[in-house]
């Protein structure tokens, strides 16, 4: 595979879209992270420090989440909503497929697509991971309420909040890396800077 150099575009990521991204993907990793060393709770024992680090990361994950969706809403820099779900118009769905399809003859050839993060399949991918991570936080978010108001055990079982929580986990895996291993990728080919959206001061 080779790596064309290229020159990245002007920043176009709002500053309140670099803290929101931050936050959810921080939130989610911390997620993934306690899941697969935690002992979560039973009916007779409350779960153990890291399942605790597991709840609160899965709230903030949910606040970030929404706030995320809030930002598409106002923010006047950025990919547009519509860019981000083409699934509602014929003529995005067409540049989707023409813009896959490049990517795919590219690759065959054994180069690395240039990087465009408002292009058509990049701007399809963000929107699949907002919706794939939203869809996490809120069928968490969802268990722990039913929780709270004793229409739940403290056991998973039976609970379709968290047959959909456990059946998007592995997705999500998949998606985190892909995603942060295109990004370095494209970071160290010099196309889409890593400080683009990781990034801060105004």
């Amino acid at each position: 595979m080779s790596l064309a150099f290229e020159t990245p575009d002007p920043d176009q990521h709002a500053h309140a879209t670099r803290l929101v991204h931050a936050g959810l993907a921080l939130s989610i990793s911390t997620q993934l992270a306690t899941s697969l060393i935690m002992q979560g709770p039973t009916d007779t024992a409350a779960g153990d420090a890291i399942f605790q680090l597991h709840r609160y990361s899965g709230f903030a994950a949910l606040a970030f989440a929404f706030l995320f969706w809030m930002t598409l809403v106002f923010r006047r820099r950025g990919t547009a909503p519509s860019a981000l779900f083409p699934w509602f118009s014929g003529e995005r769905r067409r540049a989707f497929a023409a813009d896959l399809g490049n990517h795919l003859r590219t690759g065959v050839q054994g180069s690395l697509p240039a990087c465009e993060e408002t292009g058509p399949l990049a701007s399809a991918v963000h929107g699949f991971g907002l919706l794939l991570m939203t869809t996490m936080a809120v069928s968490g978010g969802v268990y722990a309420a039913q929780v709270w108001a004793g229409l739940q055990s403290l056991e998973p079982d039976g609970s379709l909040a968290m047959t959909v929580h456990f059946a998007l986990a592995n997705l999500v895996w998949v998606y985190l890396i892909a995603h942060a291993g295109m990004a370095t990728i494209h970071h160290f080919a010099r196309s889409a800077p890593l400080g683009k959206m990781w990034r801060f001061k105004r």
